[in-house]
């Protein structure tokens, strides 16, 4: 049987804009009907990122807070090293050379020196 239609070209394209037209209404009907579901997978993704930006933040303050913790403390034992060994060295250069006072103020500039030093590179750190 021969297909008694007329099938020139402007039933052809006619044809072919109708199927374009329900396509493209397929698709928007499509995209409204999952409309509800983005809209909470983006709201699951937003609250999610929220949530990673809080444990980020609060991982970074504890590290600061674990780092300053550090630093004061070898700041304290370099400072009490120094003066252990300034006790330690001024005793026995008095004995040595009787109490000089030039070899004792060197010594104390020396323990000086070195506290700062020490504090300064805790600080750095």
């Amino acid at each position: 049987m021969k297909n008694d239609k007329k099938n020139d070209f402007a039933d052809r394209r006619g044809a072919a804009a109708d199927a374009k037209a329900a396509r493209l209404q397929a698709h928007r009907a499509a995209r409204e009907a999952a409309e509800p579901t983005r809209l909470a997978r983006q709201e699951e993704r937003a609250a999610a990122a929220a949530a990673k930006q809080e444990r980020d933040a609060e991982r970074e303050r504890t590290q600061r807070e674990e780092q300053k913790r550090a630093e004061a403390e070898a700041a304290e034992k370099t400072a009490a090293e120094a003066a252990v060994e300034a006790e330690a060295q001024t005793p026995g250069e008095s004995q040595n050379d009787q109490g000089s006072p030039v070899v004792e103020d060197e010594a104390a500039k020396k323990a000086e020196r070195d506290r700062r030093y020490a504090n300064r590179k805790a600080r750095k750190r």
